[in-house]
């Protein structure tokens, strides 16, 4: 018969081995969406494409546009814009459409609505707090 220790053992081998090779099956081995790394032949609509992209946040890395990003999502993203810029559709169309999609979030200039409201009255908040309590340290030396 086989006992608890062994099977625990044998149990947790086998989660270090999945779980160390996890990072290893995080993108796929599809090759890129068709126009996430070619430019279109229209110059005038590729700078449209490149503006829209570099106000655009990757919804995996979310600190990088898609324009920057390399994960494949940014990729997909980027071929995306450039096929509805290609069939005719305007940035703001294909902004709304994503941001429809995806929410708020994937704008980096949020509008001002109430749940973004915090993003945009938090900076303001801090600011205020901190000149307060440096005028009270201020006043507090000055004594």
């Amino acid at each position: 018969m086989i006992g608890l220790g062994f099977l625990l053992r044998r149990g947790s081998a086998a989660l270090v081995l999945v779980l160390g090779t996890s990072p290893a099956f995080a993108d796929s081995s599809l090759p890129p969406a068709p126009l996430a790394n070619v430019q279109l032949k229209d110059p005038a609509k590729e700078a449209q494409a490149q503006a829209l992209m570099a106000t655009l946040r990757c919804v995996v890395c979310q600190g990088q546009s898609i324009a920057d990003s390399n994960a494949e999502m940014a990729g997909d993203m980027r071929s995306l814009v450039r096929t509805r810029i290609e069939g005719g559709q305007s940035p703001t169309q294909i902004r709304d459409w994503l941001i429809a999609r995806y929410g708020d979030y994937i704008s980096y200039d949020p509008p001002l609505s109430a749940l973004t409201a915090p993003l945009w009255i938090a900076p303001l908040v801090l600011l205020a707090l901190g000149a307060w309590l440096a005028r009270a340290s201020f006043k507090r030396r000055g004594r």
